[in-house]
């Protein structure tokens, strides 16, 4: 499902490239904020299950909860620049 979500978001930026729509950029900018937002969660409970199992490699966990941060962090000032920007117009 969130594999699914991020083939959504690849292909609705490549078809933004063309059209340039501002609709469809709020839209990538939202549904990828959601997904990848589900993405920390899904991440953070394969973690634990794996705790559970024994593999103990908190280095490439780690990892894959930092990118999952980053994407949403990226969004969230992207998010925060528009309001600004909004606000002061």
């Amino acid at each position: 499902l969130l594999g699914s979500g991020v083939t959504i978001l690849l292909v609705s930026s490549l078809v933004n490239l063309f059209m340039r729509s501002y609709f469809l950029y709020q839209v990538h900018l939202y549904l990828g904020l959601v997904i990848f937002s589900a993405f920390i969660l899904y991440d953070t409970q394969l973690i634990v299950e794996k705790f559970r199992r024994g593999d103990k490699d908190y280095v490439w966990q780690c990892v894959d909860l930092f990118i999952d941060f980053i994407a949403v962090f990226r969004r969230i000032m992207i998010i925060l620049a528009q309001n600004k920007v909004r606000f002061l117009l």
